[in-house]
């Protein structure tokens, strides 16, 4: 059972829905660049397992922004180089907007190879 208020949890259920839909979810804005947020003075890339775990996150202030859902192809060979070339941080899993699970990006690769493997 995922104890929802805590990062951590929701980062495990993350790693294990992503992996049994090879999909996840991001926002992206009206003109099709992902959403980027600010997080102690750091930029921050949100994901998300699935379409519906965005929705509290879209209050009034995000009214430009929709889900956008990312094969693993697309997280490869797109998402994961543009967190790389500007060393973004992860934010996994943010509710309500509050932060989520915060990670480097070499973390989230090992943390989803550790578990594709399970």
């Amino acid at each position: 059972m995922i104890n929802a208020s805590l990062p951590s949890d929701r980062y495990k259920h993350f790693l294990q829905t992503i992996i049994r839909n090879n999909e996840l979810w991001t926002l992206i804005n009206n003109d099709g660049s992902f959403a980027l947020f600010e997080v102690n003075n750091t930029i921050v890339f949100s994901l998300w397992p699935d379409e519906a775990s965005i929705e509290s996150n879209l209050t009034p202030d995000w009214t430009d922004y929709i889900p956008f859902k990312i094969d693993f192809n697309a997280l490869e060979e797109t998402v994961l180089p543009i967190i790389r070339q500007n060393n973004y941080l992860i934010n996994i899993y943010p509710v309500e907007g509050r932060i989520g699970h915060v990670v480097s990006l070499n973390d989230f690769v090992t943390d989803l190879n550790t578990q594709y493997k399970h």
